[in-house]
């Protein structure tokens, strides 16, 4: 062949290339820019999401109404149990009518909107996403996962001032104060800013999640980690029963009578029942089926286990004796703990975690409470306001690969998994430590607002008489048992 004809060829399929350029570049280009994919819902996920609402709400009842009925007296258990049960009730219908909505749609950093008061625009078809790029749920099963978070919070406050509040008023402060309390801690926490702002981070780059969504939770934007809820609920609702137990004051005879548990057979069964059911608490927050489940699944397993051992040991040395009420209380301090760092930490690091709760927790139910003589009846705030905070500062530690954990989620390499990359612990548990702060200033404060204003208003303490009585019988007109 010439040399002519062969450079006229080269030329011509130099041509060709050149022209097909602009072609490929803007299919490239459209490529980068296309729409968030939405998939079909997954039918595993959505199963697991609905097994571990479940699970949580046989937390609340029977869980943690069995375990706070046992150990108060014979004559205030079904006061207890229906506090529980009745909160639940209430918080439930709030959720749905404009509860929801606040926490988990934009608005402000602090807030949420109205946008889906009563549940509007949401139906059998609605989807709302996971952690991974193109898998939804139901939006339904989300709203129901997270209602029994927002059901069990308030529940768990009532523990410290057991035997003494009027239930009315009660209820009233807890309406309030998932309003103005948990509600805004739950969005500044876990609202992500929309249900395509993990998708469209794991496309864009993890910058875009806080960069496109500027009405993300406050804390979330921060990068503050809470996996299950250490400071959404934990944190939350053990500052505020230490803040009512306060202003409350102290039972009748407190500390100078004896106030043992009436049922620790009782007991036992309610924190068995909370163990069970925080598998969904914890491996459910996941919000889909898959490694990072079965990650928060473990540690949920071994930190608890852990804790139980800590606090007998502690008590063995500190007592003499190890006692069914020290073990329950340490199988709950490590529950409470290894909640935010559940889907963080890896199994050796929550045994860690476990191992130092509980002589924390131990710490301030023997010792703290009774130099400042504060009543909180059933140790609300020694062991969920306490673990709580140990474990919202420990995961910023044990997040870190070079300690077992997890790392942080890289969307931009690997969308919606854990993966270990650099990671600058000081920096996070800072944060961390912000977080916590924030949570105990809101909480603390809201808290104490509502409580003086109602008690002021109604009253939330029962007589003396009343209180001598026992509620049962004057709040509820029945006993527990009748002789």
């Amino acid at each position: 062949m010439k040399a002519s004809t062969k450079l006229g060829l080269a030329a011509l399929a130099g041509a060709a290339v050149f022209a097909a350029l602009p072609a490929w570049a803007q299919t490239t280009a459209a490529a980068a820019v296309s729409p968030i994919p939405k998939a079909t819902v997954d039918k595993g996920d959505t199963a697991w999401l609905l097994v571990s609402s479940l699970l949580v709400l046989m937390m609340s009842v029977p869980g943690l109404a069995l375990f706070y009925g046992g150990l108060v007296r014979t004559k205030n258990m079904l006061s207890v149990l229906t506090q529980v049960l009745m909160i639940v009730c209430m918080v439930a219908v709030i959720w749905v009518t404009y509860g929801y909505s606040v926490t988990f749609t934009g608005g402000s950093a602090y807030f949420g909107g109205f946008s889906k008061a009563f549940l509007m625009g949401v139906d059998a078809n609605s989807q709302a996403a996971t952690f991974s790029n193109g898998v939804y749920v139901p939006e339904f099963a989300y709203i129901c996962f997270q209602m029994t978070f927002a059901c069990i919070t308030p529940a768990l406050f009532i523990g410290s001032v057991a035997e003494r509040v009027k239930f009315s008023p009660l209820m009233l402060f807890t309406a309030l104060w998932v309003t103005l309390v948990y509600f805004p801690i739950a969005h500044m926490v876990w609202y992500w800013g929309g249900p395509d702002a993990i998708a469209s981070a794991a496309l864009k780059g993890a910058a875009a999640l806080t960069a496109q969504n500027a009405d993300a939770g406050k804390l979330f934007q921060w990068g503050a980690l809470d996996f299950a809820g250490g400071t959404v609920v934990h944190i939350n609702a053990g500052i505020t029963g230490l803040v009512m137990c306060i202003l409350l004051g102290k039972r009748l005879g407190y500390p100078k009578e004896p106030m043992p548990p009436h049922s620790l057979t009782m007991t036992m069964i309610g924190a068995s029942l909370l163990w069970v059911g925080w598998f969904g608490f914890n491996a459910g927050s996941n919000l889909e089926a898959n490694g990072v489940t079965s990650v928060a699944f473990i540690n949920t397993f071994v930190a608890t286990a852990a804790a139980g051992l800590s606090w007998l040991l502690v008590e063995q040395i500190v007592r003499g004796k190890p006692s069914l009420l020290g073990a329950a209380s340490g199988v709950v301090a490590g529950l409470v703990a290894v909640t935010p760092a559940s889907g963080y930490a890896g199994p050796m690091g929550s045994v860690v975690l476990g191992l130092i709760v509980s002589p924390l927790c131990f710490f301030f139910v023997a010792k703290v409470k009774a130099w400042f003589k504060y009543d909180d009846s059933l140790d609300v705030f020694g062991v969920h306001c306490v673990g709580g905070i140990t474990g919202a500062i420990a995961t910023g530690i044990l997040v870190a690969p070079k300690l077992g954990g997890q790392g942080l989620a890289d969307y931009s390499t690997k969308p919606g998994t854990m993966v270990a990359g650099t990671y600058d612990m000081l920096s996070q548990v800072i944060i961390q430590c912000s977080a916590v702060g924030l949570t105990l200033v809101w909480s603390g404060v809201g808290a104490a607002v509502l409580f003086v204003l109602i008690d002021k208003t109604w009253g939330m303490r029962v007589s003396a008489d009343v209180e001598q009585e026992g509620l049962d019988i004057a709040e509820h007109g029945e006993r527990a048992y009748h002789y």
